[in-house]
């Protein structure tokens, strides 16, 4: 083989590697921009199946929330903005309960929906009762288009249990977590 047989065929090979690699990178760019995020959990309310600092991925292409699922909540949902330095943080709740639904929430905490009590395995601690004053009343109808939602965490989540959030609606949510990628060495489905 000629030194510039050996050259074309260097050339071309290097330019397919090149043409694979750019088509991955952009494969990769359009799937994490319209179908997976990456987020980052910020607080306790979910703890004990998401701590701070976690990681989660996230799914959002055509999603629609259904009851049980972890969803990501956009924090203008709310307007509730405490300082400058979360104005952008997103909020993460499981879904209860979803349009046309009745959330009752007895004393001990128990939750209830359409008069059927649900199995709460993953709840760190029941709470009906929490710091803030605008409580919804129970039971409670879920409106049209929206959802309700709670932390795992119930003694240390505002959640729909309070109007200040209220029910949540679906517009505002990013995605469902699918599962905890971050720590690695505590990855686990959702």
């Amino acid at each position: 083989m000629s030194e510039k047989t050996a050259k074309k065929t260097w050339v071309k090979e290097a330019l397919e590697w090149t043409d694979s690699i750019v088509a991955s990178v952009i494969f990769v760019v359009l799937l994490f921009t319209f179908a997976f995020k990456i987020v980052g959990i910020v607080g306790e309310s979910m703890t004990n199946t998401l701590m701070d600092g976690d990681r989660v991925l996230v799914y959002s292409l055509g999603y629609t929330p259904e009851v049980g699922d972890v969803v990501i909540i956009s924090r203008n949902a709310t307007n509730i903005i405490e300082n400058e330095d979360t104005k952008d943080e997103r909020i993460i709740k499981r879904v209860i309960a979803t349009a046309g639904q009745t959330v009752d929430i007895n004393e001990s905490g128990l939750v209830s929906v359409d008069g059927v009590e649900i199995q709460e395995g993953y709840v760190r601690d029941h709470a009906k009762t929490f710091k803030k004053d605008n409580k919804v009343e129970f039971p409670h109808i879920v409106d049209d288009g929206c959802v309700f939602v709670l932390g795992d965490n119930r003694m240390g989540s505002l959640d729909s249990r309070s109007s200040l959030i209220g029910d949540v609606d679906t517009r505002y949510i990013l995605g469902k977590a699918i599962c905890r990628i971050m720590p690695f060495s505590e990855f686990k489905w959702l």
